[in-house]
């Protein structure tokens, strides 16, 4: 199965702290030839004039995340063309995430969506050294996931999941996550 991801781009999103970047980093490290995109790189290149995404983001904020989205598609496709395997991690939400599959030319394509229950990701929230939230709260932004973003790929309840478990019903599960066209 790992052999079928070689030139691969797999997405992995979800809400924040719902467990991306480590699952993301687990995932990348089992492979033989990987890379792991973490999407908010391209938000924070931006030195001067960044708007950040609140939940009333102008239409400036909404034009940086889809150039952010942008950025990091085009860096996907050229890794995995060079023939790597790509793990891509970022919060990729409602309309924003068919425009992003779009965006990528490479294939196969996978998409993985973490979706833990809003509790495990306000314990994990409030456990962790950084934060994420701002002017955001958990259960508007998992009401968001859960209702506003087309149900495609793998979606992964990882409420009582370790990350190496997540990780292994990934792998176990790889032709679900499959995006065609």
């Amino acid at each position: 199965m790992v052999r079928e991801l070689d030139g691969a781009v797999v997405l992995i999103t979800g809400i924040m702290a719902s467990g991306k970047s480590t699952v993301a980093q687990l995932l990348a490290e089992r492979l033989p030839r990987a890379v792991h995109l973490r999407g908010d790189l391209f938000r924070r290149m931006i030195v001067s004039g960044r708007a950040e995404m609140t939940p009333e983001a102008d239409a400036e904020a909404v034009a940086q995340l889809r150039l952010r989205y942008q950025a990091s598609a085009s860096v996907a496709d050229l890794y995995a063309q060079a023939g790597w395997t790509v793990i891509v991690q970022d919060v990729i939400l409602g309309e924003h995430l068919n425009e992003y599959l779009a965006a990528l030319r490479s294939r196969p394509l996978y998409l993985v969506v973490l979706v833990p229950d809003a509790q495990a990701v306000a314990a994990r929230e409030a456990a962790r050294a950084k934060t994420g939230y701002g002017a955001w709260a958990v259960e508007a932004l998992d009401d968001a996931l859960r209702h506003q973003t087309p149900r495609r790929g793998l979606w992964l309840d990882t409420t009582h999941q370790t990350p190496d478990q997540s990780v292994r019903a990934i792998l176990a599960d790889l032709e679900k996550a499959r995006i065609e066209g």
